[in-house]
């Protein structure tokens, strides 16, 4: 920035100095012009402007690797996510095991953990981990191959263990109606699948769910609103799943099943279109981390490979910090272009007077002084925010921590109401009431005064923060039918036969779950924002309610 700057100055001031000496014969009013023609807007408040840019962003959690990264993403206009670990969670989790063949579901798991302790997949680390929640007994695989974004191969006691995509796992076979129907749920929901064959046979599938980050969606209005026109998600997972993600979070392209050398080509596409930012957090965005005018990393959690080759780490696993810190970046270089641009024409001002013999050298030197304490006191006001930012009072911040921790230990029964719903028609009635029944008491002992105890606590305190009139009331809107739909279910359910459930049953019971699982998934994320907004650190200017 200060160069580009330089080169005009410089040669003005030279051309200036010399036609001042040669119309007058004067090489005082030549001298005059070169000391009063101060570079420190330059030298000095072009970089501390900057610099105050890169230490208010490391205060936030956003490490800026000098300041021509800060610079390029203040003129970044595109922008490439990774999917996984990025705008998801990147902790997939195990919801459904489902037994497809002769194997119990256990024993699936047990050998698909087995022969998974030897891959680095995100996919295999949830495997391993749901038999290790299972307490199953682990054996090492021998004779392991590994496809990448195919799937693996072993032996596992004798056994050989296939596990990944349906094409790795069934070769040219169709998969039996029951896979079908899973990977199609899956598909739809954004989840992925993976089948598990035994001995060459069809054995099992699971289905695993890498939750949405709840500041996702909040993270990429933040970016419009500052100023990116694309926002592009590119993932080496299935068209099916990508579309699912994509379209729950907003985004303007998908890019899907993309090898790391396919999401170089992405970045190197957008970089035609304008200043391009790619956002990843594992080895294989590396590449394109480096192609990219600004590579962001997700460093959290320690990715080495990509938080090296990125010019921007964010160390703080926040999605949303991203935002801020484009902010923090084009305000920074607002503020010195500012300071380059009034200091210079100050400078340019006083030289001309230098040039006709009002301002003598001594006089030139001191208002030259001047000007630099202004340009770079202006720099200097890159260090504050564009406004007060609002206090979230301690105990609001408690409040919301409280309840985004009870929402995690609630959701599996949101979880459960889809599943139950998924398997009224195959369990046999007995087994149907004992689910319905327990399903009934965790909504009504538990979910229900989890939802009162919000409305009544926390929902007051945000509306004081946000003012206006009213502000919770879709939200509030939304308890309401919580509770009326869970008492629909427990009339439902206290007026079943002892027996359990007829036939005639199901389709009123099916109708309340998938209803009240939908709107229960809703109102969850859209209350994760607002408790992200009241337990965060208050990042400037970003509303405590976006959206």
């Amino acid at each position: 920035l200060a160069d580009r700057y330089a080169a005009l100055l410089l040669p003005a001031t030279l051309v200036l100095a010399a036609v001042a000496w040669i119309i007058s014969g004067d090489p005082v009013r030549a001298l005059a012009v070169v000391v009063v023609a101060t570079p420190c807007p330059l030298i000095l408040a072009a970089p501390i402007a900057i610099v105050c840019g890169v230490s208010r962003a490391a205060r936030r959690g956003v490490i800026f690797k000098g300041g021509a990264a800060l610079e390029s993403l203040a003129r970044a206009r595109i922008l490439l996510f990774d999917k996984t670990g990025t705008l998801t969670a990147g902790v997939p989790r195990v919801t459904l095991v489902e037994p497809l063949g002769v194997d119990e579901a256990g024993e699936v798991v047990r050998l698909a953990a087995s022969l998974d302790q030897v891959s680095p997949h995100v996919l295999a680390a949830s495997i391993v981990r749901e038999a290790r929640r299972r307490d199953l007994a682990l054996s090492f695989p021998t004779d392991v191959h590994e496809v990448p974004g195919a799937g693996i191969e072993g032996v596992v006691e004798g056994r050989t263990v296939r596990l990944g995509s349906s094409e790795w796992v069934c070769g040219d076979g169709r998969l039996p109606s029951a896979a079908r129907v899973i990977h199609r749920r899956a598909s739809t929901e954004g989840a992925s699948c993976v089948f598990v064959a035994i001995d060459g046979r069809l054995a099992g599938a699971m289905v695993m769910e890498d939750a949405i980050r709840p500041e996702t969606p909040r993270a990429i209005r933040a970016l419009r609103a500052a100023g990116i026109r694309r926002v592009v998600m590119v993932t080496g997972d299935a068209p099916e799943v990508a579309e699912t993600i994509g379209a729950a979070i907003g985004v303007d392209r998908i890019l899907a099943e993309r090898a790391p050398d396919e999401k170089v080509d992405a970045v190197t596409e957008g970089r035609r279109e304008g200043p391009t930012v790619m956002v990843g957090d594992g080895i294989n965005d590396a590449p394109a981390l480096a192609a990219a005018d600004v590579g962001v990393a997700m460093g959290a959690r320690g990715a080495t490979a990509s938080s090296e080759a990125a010019d921007v780490v964010l160390t703080v696993d926040r999605l949303d910090r991203l935002p801020e810190a484009l902010r923090i970046s084009r305000r920074s270089r607002r503020i010195a272009v500012q300071s380059v641009v009034a200091g210079m024409a100050m400078s340019t001002v006083a030289m001309g007077f230098a040039a006709f013999g009002l301002l003598p050298p001594v006089t030139g030197a001191i208002l030259q002084e001047a000007i630099d304490v202004a340009v770079i006191l202006n720099a200097l006001r890159a260090l504050g925010g564009e406004g007060p930012a609002r206090a979230v009072p301690a105990a609001t911040a408690e409040l919301g921590e409280r309840f985004r921790e009870e929402h995690r230990t609630l959701w599996p029964i949101v979880e459960r109401l889809r599943t139950v719903a998924d398997r009224l028609d195959v369990l046999d009635p007995a087994s149907a009431l004992a689910e319905l029944r327990g399903l009934r008491a965790d909504l009504v002992e538990r979910l229900l005064p989890h939802e009162r105890a919000e409305e009544h606590a926390l929902f007051p305190e945000v509306g004081r923060m946000l003012g206006g009139e009213d502000p919770m009331g879709a939200m509030s809107r939304a308890h309401l039918e919580i509770a009326h739909l869970i008492r629909r279910f427990a009339a439902l359910v206290d007026d079943l036969p002892v027996g359990g459930p007829a036939r005639d049953d199901l389709p009123d019971l099916r109708r309340v779950l998938y209803g009240l699982g939908a709107i229960l998934r809703l109102h969850f994320a859209q209350e994760e924002e607002a408790y992200l907004a009241v337990t965060d650190d208050q990042p400037d200017r970003v509303p405590a309610m976006a959206g």
